[in-house]
């Protein structure tokens, strides 16, 4: 199988000749950015900047995949809202203290919103990557989901308060962004990309599993409905109060963080979705070395996990050598009961 066979296989829940590796947000680094030759702050506006260094992921660490999207903020900054692009060794983020609205009544989707540059270099870089890469390897877009712009929008601490004081506008809220979500992702996928991460920071560390259930349960399923490509769901944080319900919207993969256990993610969901993950950023990939990154590989495809990758973005210092572990630690597992009772 290539690359694109197996990672759409797998997010099908569909036998693989071995478990693809996936990157859902982000490995971009500073060593692959002078790899690469392309590098932030421009890497994230510039189309084919973003393409060069997203197919770094492919070229110089041997992932199945290719995400060009490596921020969460192209469709805020088409929105309007206030954006620090940073500099080559920091992300771009939203001003999120600066909010761009105060109520549902104030949400205007701009006419430009697919033409606006911060997007169309997104889609632009789609169709470089299907270009050069073909269906060799996966492409993967990104389409941020409307709890994740809401914070963008309405600043992070006055929307969640707006959930406790007034759930009926903040549903109006998500309500009226999912159209944010639904147009940016349909327009990735003509562009080319086979799947989406759609990312919706419900986070375990900010809201409750009941939260996800109240408010996102409906719009998940529905954008996988809506959306004809498989959908990676990444949430971060502590999830395992919300798996049973991201299960039953019908997404075919959750992106989970490495503060889950993932023999017990596997018990929650069964199979009911492929788990994507989840060797932890900001301990084993940015501060420990191969050896390491392999025992957490393996402990992960141990447990079920069907696509192997970062759990997030991976943090921009971290070494090429333990991203590169993570592909050479995938064709070295072994499956075998005696090899899985070996590793405790």
């Amino acid at each position: 199988m290539n690359g694109r066979e197996r990672v759409l296989a797998a997010l099908r829940r569909q036998p693989v000749d071995r478990p693809p590796t996936c990157n859902p947000t982000s490995v971009a680094t500073l060593e692959l950015m002078e790899h690469s030759g392309a590098s932030f702050p421009h890497a994230n506006r510039v189309p084919d900047l973003m393409a060069r260094l997203a197919a770094a992921g492919h070229t110089e660490l041997g992932f199945d995949t290719i995400m060009p999207v490596f921020s969460v903020i192209q469709e805020s900054s088409a929105l309007g809202c206030r954006i620090e692009w940073g500099e080559k060794d920091n992300w771009p983020t939203v001003r999120m203290r600066e909010p761009i609205w105060q109520r549902p009544d104030d949400i205007r989707i701009p006419a430009d919103l697919l033409t606006h540059p911060d997007t169309r270099c997104v889609l632009e870089a789609i169709k470089i990557l299907k270009r050069d890469f073909g269906n060799e390897v996966a492409v993967i877009g990104k389409t941020m989901g409307p709890w994740t712009l809401s914070y963008h929008c309405f600043g992070l601490e006055d929307f969640l308060l707006l959930t406790a004081d007034d759930p009926g506008q903040a549903m109006l809220c998500l309500d009226r962004l999912k159209e944010v979500t639904v147009a940016f992702g349909l327009a990735q996928i003509e562009a080319g990309a086979d799947a989406l991460t759609l990312p919706d920071h419900a986070t375990g560390d900010l809201v409750s599993g009941q939260y996800y259930k109240r408010f996102l349960l409906d719009l998940h399923t529905e954008f996988r409905e809506r959306l004809p490509a498989p959908i990676i769901l990444h949430i971060c944080g502590r999830t395992l109060d919300r798996m049973d319900y991201i299960a039953q919207t019908g997404v075919a993969a959750f992106h989970f963080d490495s503060r889950n256990d993932p023999f017990e993610s596997v018990k929650v969901v069964k199979d009911r979705l492929s788990l994507a993950g989840s060797v932890n950023n900001p301990v084993t990939l940015l501060s420990k070395g191969p050896a390491e990154v392999r025992r957490e590989v393996w402990r992960n495809l141990d447990a079920g996990v069907r696509l192997i990758g970062p759990e997030c973005a991976v943090p921009l210092q971290t070494p090429i050598e333990n991203l590169k572990e993570i592909p050479r630690a995938v064709a070295a597992w072994r499956r075998d009961p005696g090899a899985v009772a070996a590793r405790g």
